[in-house]
């Protein structure tokens, strides 16, 4: 897999430049390494990236993103998603299918100072294909084993030289990896269906105005948790006898527009997100009918970004920009107690909306040639309502057991200063940050104090150094890390068993270190090898009167992340194939801890990957394996009613791909 370190270019509207010569930690995948490694969803960049770690358990209601020790399990990510310019702010749309992708972006360490709230990891930027860089009518036609099924059709056209349009359609089906004892049936089948268009209006010389959607609708199986083995060391079968399912639609608009005059370039960025999804859930995971949950939620997302820049050439260049949002949420939570024949509704009706106002300088050749000083600030405010009602409710009466109306309000100044010196080929940098999340509501509590969460906190040093030598056929980085944060928002099962909730310890602290090593030592040959390294743990962090878990480390942290690739591309095959391309790749991740306690925990586990494609006419078949080794390892493990369950990782899959272009 390559990822392209030498030619990383920042395509979002707030910079323009290489990342090779901005101070800070960043790495690209290409679609070439998205179709070579066979990446079909966000969860599958995990330890790929250094020290970026997303699980892949339960269901795409929960996609939590961990960079450098920063993520959050539950409510807000603590890790930025652009996908287009528009902003992904909940983590129950983070998971979606990676059709038609052009490129990611992933910027680690707090990027508040330019993105803004809910950055204190980095961002990870999406781009998708653009109608006047790829021409034609597609169709992928796939299948594997666990009838892996999936269809895909897709066109790109211009009209005249000033009008692009892209349009596709997917749908994909899995039959599950694991079966349910009790129903004899798969407990993680998905169906997902997918939509998407794109207009890329060139208005003039100076001007263009770009409008994009996207629409899935999505239906999963789950959850495929079984009762823990402490014998065996390994999740035991699934087997529970309420049939569980995630089903989720969302939409993305987004329309953006670019002023380019003589002397700056001016970007308006609009968006809306709409999502509505329905957890069903057997709480107990038993064949005993004891209790079962049921959650659903319809958000309405709105953002607006305006941006300005200098694109004058000089030692000094500026940028301001403002953003504002809204986003309102309806949530049903409900209990539902099978063997009382009762349950226990909970409503809550949220809204939240701010807005930020940011600024970035750079000087260039400051005191001495190819030094730099970057300064940048931002000023958050958010506020958050929420209206709460709860009820017990019987096949006779519905009571009202609790109810409150309740607003938050939340500021933040997040500033940023970086020093950078660049000499043949290297730079060299150091820089501080400050990071900063809101705090907001609790949906599960069972006391007063519980309802709500407060800010988190930190400041972040980092000194990193790249290379680029040999005409590019050699490019490397690293950097060290050291976060130093206050108020850490950390997951934890409720006291009741029956839901989670985020708490505030007091202080934390990480610190790593990061290696990427891109080689291309001969033609259509390239070398990549990249490794993460994350030392998280809690410096002051009393759960309760008896209980400190201070000196613990973090949970859902890996204390390593390990990735390699080598891909060859041979022209020519046998006289017939136009080329053939030959991709394998191993990442690993670990050692981790499931929860605040550090009492279970998940050792280091790597998974090898490969693929071989061949080529006529534009015309392509694909042969792909994942987790080839079938390497057995634990995705998920928690306590719920004083049980302790766990999902067991995917096996070994493997399957094939034919792609037409005309």
């Amino acid at each position: 897999m390559r990822l392209n370190l030498d030619e990383i270019v920042v395509r979002s509207f707030k910079q323009g430049n290489s990342f090779r010569n901005i101070p800070i930690a960043a790495s690209e995948i290409t679609a070439d390494d998205i179709s070579q490694k066979n990446i079909t969803s966000i969860k599958e960049l995990s330890g790929v990236i250094p020290n970026l770690f997303i699980p892949d358990y339960g269901s795409k209601l929960t996609s939590p993103v961990y960079v450098r020790g920063i993520g959050s399990r539950i409510n807000s990510p603590s890790v930025g998603l652009y996908v287009d310019g528009i902003p992904y702010f909940e983590k129950s749309a983070l998971d979606f299918e990676f059709d038609q992708i052009d490129k990611v972006e992933i910027l680690r360490g707090p990027q508040g100072t330019l993105y803004g709230r809910n950055t204190m990891g980095g961002i990870i930027n999406v781009y998708t294909k653009s109608p006047f860089q790829h021409k034609g009518f597609r169709i992928v036609v796939g299948g594997g084993n666990y009838n892996n099924l999936n269809m895909n059709v897709s066109a790109y056209e211009t009209i005249g030289e000033r009008i692009g349009i892209a349009v596709s359609a997917s749908r994909k089906y899995h039959g599950g990896y694991f079966t349910n004892l009790y129903t004899g049936d798969n407990a993680d089948s998905i169906t997902s269906t997918n939509y998407k268009a794109r207009i890329s209006y060139l208005i003039n010389s100076k001007s263009d105005l770009h409008i994009t959607s996207s629409y899935e609708n999505m239906k999963q199986g789950g959850y495929p948790y079984a009762i823990w083995d402490d014998e065996k060391g390994r999740p035991g079968d699934v087997n529970y006898d309420s049939f569980s399912s995630y089903k989720r639609e969302l939409a993305n608009n987004g329309l953006s527009y670019i002023y380019r005059a003589n002397n700056f370039h001016l970007s308006s960025q609009s968006s809306w997100q709409y999502l509505s999804d329905v957890q069903s859930i057997d709480q107990d995971f038993s064949t005993i009918d004891k209790y079962f949950v049921t959650q659903t939620q319809k958000q309405h997302s709105l953002s607006e970004e305006l941006n300005i820049k200098s694109t004058s050439k000089g030692n000094y260049s500026w940028l301001f920009g403002g953003f504002a949002f809204y986003q309102s949420s309806d949530n049903l939570v409900e209990m539902e107690y099978r063997q009382s024949d009762y349950s226990t509704p909970k409503y809550s009706d949220n809204s939240t909306y701010g807005f930020a106002f940011y600024h970035q300088s750079v000087f260039d050749n400051l005191f001495i040639r190819n030094l730099s000083l970057t300064l940048g600030l931002r000023y958050d405010r958010e506020y958050a309502k929420t209206d709460y009602n709860a009820y017990k409710k019987t096949d006779s009466d519905k009571s009202l057991t609790e109810n409150f109306d309740s607003k938050l309000k939340f500021s933040q100044f997040s500033p940023k200063a970086s020093l950078a010196y660049t000499c043949k080929g290297a730079t060299t940098y150091f820089t501080v940050t400050k990071g900063y999340k809101t705090g907001g509501f609790n949906t599960s509590f069972t006391n007063e104090k519980e309802r709500t969460f407060d800010p988190e906190y930190c400041i972040e040093y980092e000194f990193g150094t790249k290379f680029n030598l040999l005409g590019s056929r050699l490019v490397a980085s690293a950097a060290l890390f050291y976060i130093d944060w206050e108020n850490q928002q950390i997951s934890q099962r409720l006291s009741t068993g029956t839901g989670n909730l985020l708490r505030n310890a007091g202080e934390s602290r990480s610190k790593g270190v990061e290696f990427s090593v891109m080689a291309r030592p001969i033609k259509n040959l390239t070398i990549q090898a990249d490794y993460g390294y994350t030392d998280a743990k809690f410096q002051d962090y009393k759960q309760s009167e008896t209980v400190d878990y201070s000196g613990n480390y973090i949970p859902m942290v890996p204390a390593n992340t390990v990735s390699g690739s080598v891909h060859y591309r041979l022209d020519k095959l046998f006289g017939f194939f136009d080329y053939a391309e030959a991709n394998i790749s191993y990442a690993g991740v670990g050692k981790l801890y499931w929860a605040d306690n550090n009492q279970y925990s998940q050792d280091y586990y790597g998974q090898l990957n490969a693929k071989l494609s061949f080529s006529k006419y534009n015309q392509t078949i694909e042969f792909w394996g994942k987790n080839i080794t079938n390497e057995r390892y634990t995705a998920y493990n928690f306590e719920s009613f004083g049980t302790r369950f766990a999902q067991s990782g995917k096996p070994f899959t493997f399957g094939a791909n034919l792609i037409l272009n005309f």
